[in-house]
């Protein structure tokens, strides 16, 4: 699929909850955030056939996102259905990390090929400032089962507030070069006043190139994750949906004032 601006349009995020087990001060407020009803939330059947449709229609990279996709209850089944999918040459997933000690074998059995794992900092208490409620202890665990079930390669996604200089984001850097991991910076993004910037270790924020669209939980295909725009599949079906979200999709990002990094996966 190529979109009006003669971008190549081959990657599917898909947003499978809006739930988190952590409270990241960047992506929600100390209460949370207001969750969807459980019947407004995909059925993995409708996530499975809305994916099916999109490789047929030239989608060959696929991303699970959350909110945090491995407290969705049953996610190793899902994501057994997706790796069933003949057509995805990378399938992978963002995750904070903190549950991947339970599941990393089960989800490279499942077909998961590789994993993003969020990380801020190395240091314990200003992971628990940042997270409200996490263990950094958890997701080094998490990363050390990533590693041993053969899930590669593993990247780290590190926010940062203006630049990979900062303390923090120096101390990430070294870990991940003493563990043989790869490193991606993200700076601090804004939905509503369009604030992004290219990722530094990857390819996000570079809308020249963009060849994304995004699958939310509750079935809306957003061309832009700084835009307004989105598609719903269950009133429009997948592939008219789809259609419309690459016909649509804008030069560049300006702002979303309707969606949050929390219910759009990032």
């Amino acid at each position: 699929m190529f979109d009006s601006f003669n971008r190549k349009i081959n990657y599917l995020r898909i947003s499978v909850t809006d739930r988190c087990n952590l409270r990241c001060v960047y992506c929600m407020p100390p209460e949370g955030v207001k969750l969807l009803r459980h019947e407004d939330i995909l059925s993995f059947d409708e996530i499975v056939e809305i994916t099916k449709t999109a490789v047929a229609m030239g989608i060959d990279k696929v991303r699970l996102t959350g909110g945090e996709p491995l407290v969705r209850k049953g996610i190793i089944d899902l994501v057994t259905m997706i790796g069933e999918i003949n057509g995805i040459k990378d399938f992978s997933m963002t995750t904070n990390g903190t549950l991947l000690d339970k599941y990393a074998s089960q989800l490279v059995k499942a077909g998961l090929q590789r994993v993003n794992i969020s990380l801020d900092t190395t240091d314990p208490e200003k992971y628990r400032q940042i997270t409200r409620l996490g263990n950094i202890e958890d997701v080094f665990r998490g990363i050390d089962a990533a590693r041993k079930s053969g899930l590669s390669p593993i990247k780290i996604n590190c926010v940062v507030k203006k630049s990979s200089t900062e303390p923090d984001a120096l101390a990430v850097k070294k870990f991940c070069k003493e563990n043989n991991l790869q490193v991606r910076f993200i700076r601090e993004m804004n939905l509503e006043t369009g604030s992004f910037s290219v990722v530094e270790g990857g390819n996000g924020g570079d809308c020249k190139h963009c060849n994304r669209i995004r699958l939310t939980s509750d079935g809306k295909i957003l061309p832009c994750l700084f835009s307004d725009l989105s598609f719903d599949v269950r009133s429009l079906g997948a592939e008219k949906a789809i259609r419309l979200a690459v016909e649509n999709k804008p030069v560049s990002g300006t702002a979303n004032h309707l969606k949050q990094f929390s219910n759009i996966g990032g």
